[in-house]
């Protein structure tokens, strides 16, 4: 049997309507396995490493060569799950050519299969030029973090009927420009619900409801690594942060009793 293959945007467009994709955001090559030997279908290099790796407020201060290395580690360890990059604030932005180069990058050298960037009708001509140049395009709706000024926070979007209606024209306006499928962040259940029948690629939700045809969560929120993140939309699978402090503490322990290493763990 020869190598088993990634998953390709055209197999995932094909999914529309059928069984869930499920996606996951991760930083390296050691969850990258993890995640892919559980048998996800998608996996994610978010610009939300700003917040969840760096320890930033925000994602705005992520740059370009930021999710290039990541995105190459996550690479490393992936042989047949479909592999997504972000791009981050100001990559596309600016103009398409600058956005068309900058989604290059992530392509050639963080292996990339496909990127995402957030945005609707302003973010259509950026996704017609990478989507023309042959990269597949993710889009991004609803909550759109690298507009969280603009917004005034992390807030649902989309609860006013002209608000649902503006979300609804950019489904459309991205599915134009070629977009194969796109996250829906944080609007109410019956807009997601709405979107997701209404166009013709697979909408991918986190706080959108199960209505969507996927959806995609942090590992490092649904493994319960941070006490203090607890949005109403994040079901934690663990609470790992406990069980590393006990290892920890357990390990911190022992050396200072001068019990670890034992013959055991010696050469």
């Amino acid at each position: 049997m020869g190598a088993a293959k990634a998953l390709t945007a055209p197999q995932i467009l094909a999914r529309k309507g059928g069984e869930r994709l499920v996606t996951v955001t991760c930083y390296d090559a050691t969850f990258a396995r993890l995640v892919e030997a559980s048998g996800v279908d998608l996996v994610l290099v978010g610009d939300s490493l700003g917040m969840v790796i760096q320890g930033q407020a925000s994602t705005l201060p992520v740059t370009l060569d930021d999710v290039v290395y990541h995105t190459r580690c996550v690479a490393r360890g992936l042989t047949r799950t479909h592999l997504v990059a972000d791009m981050p604030f100001l990559t596309y932005q600016v103009n398409d050519e600058e956005a068309l180069r900058n989604a290059g990058r992530l392509v050639v050298e963080g292996g990339a299969h496909a990127v995402k960037l957030e945005g609707g009708e302003r973010s259509a001509p950026a996704i017609r030029r990478i989507v023309d140049a042959g990269i597949p395009v993710m889009g991004h709706l609803g909550l759109t973090p690298q507009s969280v000024h603009q917004f005034g926070g992390h807030k649902v979007q989309g609860r006013s009927e002209a608000a649902a209606e503006r979300l609804l024209a950019d489904a459309r306006a991205i599915v134009d420009a070629g977009c194969y499928s796109v996250v829906l962040e944080s609007i109410p259940a019956v807009l997601a619900a709405r979107i997701t029948a209404e166009i013709p690629i697979p909408t991918i939700g986190i706080g959108a409801s199960a209505h969507c045809d996927g959806q995609v969560l942090v590992i490092y929120d649904l493994l319960g690594l941070d006490d203090g993140f607890a949005p109403k939309f994040l079901k934690k699978y663990e609470r790992l942060s406990d069980r590393v402090r006990d290892a920890l503490s357990a390990y911190t322990r022992e050396v200072r009793e001068g019990t670890f290493p034992d013959d055991a763990h010696s050469f």
